[in-house]
């Protein structure tokens, strides 16, 4: 069964679309993590749920 870990960001209403992107493009690139989830509330608050899988190292001797 693959396992996942996840982070989930949360951007303010004043945070530009453009920053979102750029800061969840860092994560992708660098962190190795995946969009998983995004919603916009009411009050213009966005939270992105981002997830990696988890690799588990067995032993082989």
């Amino acid at each position: 069964m693959i396992e996942y870990e996840y982070r989930v960001l949360t951007f303010g209403r004043d945070v530009s679309r453009p920053d979102i992107r750029r800061a969840l493009i860092e994560h992708a690139e660098y962190g190795q993590w995946e969009l998983s989830r995004s919603v916009v509330y009411m009050g213009g608050i966005r939270r992105a749920w981002l997830r990696r899988r988890i690799i588990r190292v067995r032993r082989t001797a």
